[in-house]
């Protein structure tokens, strides 16, 4: 009888039960507890009463701006999250990156409005393009797995996954059948349940810092680059990958992964899994600054 009461704790404003480890309530998003990392107001979690989901570009803006404010309304509507559109658009950035190196190579005989240009410009933006989809989409997925390999081992984050969404018609049956406090105005919270986790769209959220850092490195290669005569496209290309320009933008791409992508993914689990902000905050930055040393900080040539 102890252990059953134990499991279980009821929210103090609407009055429905939640699991014991839980820190928000899953109705109505009240604080059951309360973390002492939570005193910094980044990490602290945002309480409202839910109703509509924020259009695509305030969950990116707040992402930026708030990422507590995003990462909870994100949670609401799951199915909703930006994370593909984010992947696009910093892959476009690479793009724009592509053309911020081809703005620096002069080819002789080739006007710089001619139709030819033209073509080169665009064949420059869309290989960086559909290199940036490419890597990243790989790259991210993997730091998503690592990320929730090491959740597991601090909360135990798919078996939370699992006991919390676990099939969606099973879910969607299971609140059909709960009975929610008759005293309860917040019965919207249910919708934190009534879909599928979607657990990659939305830790892809926290991988939104590349939008700004892939315009910064645009912006670097616009400046920084020197320019190229081309007369061989195979001594430009080379010239163009063996640049010291690279080691700032990696540097760049390092401390994202060590740093600012761990918070955004420590706020993306918590939401997920209900769970200690602290906790997952530790794995995850450890994670992210051995990747970004193994990936980025210990390549021969970084410091040319």
């Amino acid at each position: 009888m102890a252990q059953t009461i134990a499991a279980f704790q009821r929210c103090p404003r609407c009055g429905n039960e939640n699991t014991a480890d839980s820190f928000a309530c899953n109705f109505c998003g009240f604080r059951l507890k309360i973390e002492k990392i939570e005193k910094i107001r980044f990490f602290r979690r945002y309480e409202a009463e839910w109703i509509n989901p924020y259009p695509w570009y305030l969950k990116i803006l707040y992402l930026f701006i708030k990422p507590p404010r995003a990462f909870w309304d994100i949670n609401h509507k799951r199915s909703k999250a930006p994370g593909f559109l984010i992947l696009l658009f910093s892959s476009l950035l690479y793009g724009v990156m592509g053309l911020a190196f081809f703005s620096h190579f002069s080819f002789p005989g080739i006007e710089a409005f001619s139709l030819t240009h033209f073509i080169y410009n665009i064949s420059f933006f869309a290989s960086f393009f559909v290199f940036g989809i490419c890597f990243q989409f790989i790259f991210f997925a993997i730091l998503i797995w690592l990320f929730s390999k090491g959740a597991n081992y601090a909360v135990g984050f798919s078996q939370r996954l699992e006991t919390r969404f676990g099939g969606l018609k099973e879910t969607q049956e299971q609140y059909k059948e709960a009975e929610i406090s008759p005293f309860s105005i917040y019965k919207g919270g249910t919708m934190l349940q009534l879909e599928g986790s979607y657990k990659f769209k939305m830790m892809l959220c926290a991988f939104t810092p590349f939008l700004l850092i892939n315009a910064i490195k645009a912006l670097i290669a616009l400046i920084g680059f020197p320019p190229i005569t081309v007369t061989n496209i195979i001594s430009a290309l080379n010239q163009l990958f063996n640049s010291r320009i690279w080691a700032v933008l990696d540097i760049l791409d390092a401390l994202t992964i060590a740093i600012w992508v761990p918070i955004l993914m420590t706020l993306a689990i918590r939401e997920l899994s209900n769970s200690s902000t602290t906790r997952v905050l530790i794995p995850t930055i450890i994670i992210g600054s051995v990747i970004a040393v193994l990936f980025y900080f210990l390549r021969p040539t970084l410091f040319g």
